[in-house]
């Protein structure tokens, strides 16, 4: 076979080490993707989705391997063949119709183009001692590729049984739920499932192209709001949108506020006005509003089965900062609740710091209307939702 022909390497593998790259320089993978596939076939696109991913949900398990197969600590080697070698195991092992060889090769040829030619045999050696037989790890946290601390603090606020079913529920590639809005147009060849929330379908075939997806935990806390036609709503931390556009189906007045403006530009065809505004201080309205939904920016531990590596860059130090955040985001907001009015308080954590705590410290009490969704017991996404009504 001609060197050249050797040496080729699939455009996914290609965008997945990239973007795996990136997200250890702190990107995301998700955003990353959704950039760097668009010109890619469906084939394609879908296969560096399930590389990223997958090597970062089972990040724990791939690393405990390379130190075991090589003797040497993940850490302390340079970020391209960390995350070659990452590549090659998960396929080994996670992909059946993979080719073993073609998951060796091409990871030690992404090595030899990121100007680390000097590895390429270390590679090489590691994945073809690689095999798929079972593996008994040396604890849970590897087992589970979850970060100890988290691990045990969910089994301390939740139990033993549901903090494993969180963790695993975490490690499973998550199912994709649409929103149709009544008279919605369906696109051909797309089969849908209803669920129990109103307006959200989960996909079960076909391409969601032209739908909006949004999750059913992020679509049932929407209707903790009761919203109905002609009444004023206040969402505070809009961006990117879709909990405002399912507002607006119910026919109430929505404006929708966010820090970046940027974010915002992409609501724009939602026809509803839009505000630049900081919530952590005072918001520029001089009107009360009937209904609020506050969705403060939190850990997002609720959606590690979609955003995987969040869970290998939270720190405790990190929710104590984010507490203090969504404490003052309360607190402007309730300012601007009407009288009788109700303000909906959302995170997708599943921290007690960004939840139950904020509302004790601002309220000095946890209000009786709580929702949670827990992965693993509920479908779909964490979530946190509280229900606060005006006097």
């Amino acid at each position: 076979m001609p060197e050249a022909a050797a040496s080729v390497v699939s455009p996914a593998r290609r965008v997945a080490f990239r973007v795996l790259l990136l997200v250890e320089r702190g990107g995301y993978a998700v955003d990353l993707l959704a950039s760097r596939t668009a010109a890619l076939e469906a084939r394609d696109a879908a296969l560096a989705e399930e590389l990223v991913l997958g090597c970062l949900r089972w990040q724990a398990q791939l690393d405990w391997l390379i130190r075991q197969i090589s003797g040497r600590d993940p850490a302390r080697l340079d970020p391209e063949v960390r995350v070659a070698i990452r590549l090659g195991i998960y396929q080994l092992r996670f992909l059946d119709r993979i080719p073993p060889h073609a998951a060796v090769h091409e990871s030690v040829e992404l090595v030899k183009r990121a100007g680390h030619r000097f590895a390429a045999g270390f590679v090489n050696a590691v994945l073809r001692r690689v095999g798929r037989d079972p593996v008994v790890f040396p604890d849970l946290a590897t087992e589970l590729s979850h970060p100890p601390w988290l691990l045990e603090r969910w089994e301390r606020f939740y139990g033993r049984e549901t903090a494993l079913a969180i963790a695993r529920a975490n490690l499973r590639r998550p199912e994709t739920y649409v929103r149709v809005p009544p008279g919605a147009v369906l696109p051909e060849g797309v089969v849908l499932e209803r669920t129990d929330v109103p307006g959200c379908y989960r996909l079960v075939e076909g391409r969601a192209a032209g739908l909006r997806i949004q999750d059913i935990g992020s679509q049932a806390v929407v209707g903790l709001l009761e919203l109905e036609p002609g009444m004023t709503m206040l969402d505070v931390c809009a961006a990117p949108g879709n909990k405002t556009a399912q507002a607006l189906e119910s026919g109430c007045r929505v404006v929708a506020c966010d820090l970046h403006l940027s974010r915002l530009r992409r609501m724009k065809d939602l026809g509803c006005p839009l505000v630049v505004a900081d919530a952590a201080r005072a918001l520029p309205f001089r009107t009360r509003f009937e209904r609020i939904l506050l969705d403060v920016p939190c850990s997002g531990t609720g959606t590690l089965a979609r955003n995987p590596e969040i869970k290998w860059r939270l720190t405790p130090e990190k929710l104590a900062e984010l507490h203090a955040l969504q404490v003052s985001l309360l607190r402007n907001a309730l300012e601007l609740l009407a009288p009788g009015g109700l303000l909906l308080y959302v995170t997708c954590s599943l921290e007690p710091e960004e939840n139950d705590e904020v509302l004790r410290e601002v309220l000095g009490f946890v209000p009786e209307r709580i929702v949670r969704r827990l992965p693993g017991r509920d479908p779909g996404d964490g979530f946190f939702a509280a229900v606060i009504r005006s006097s």
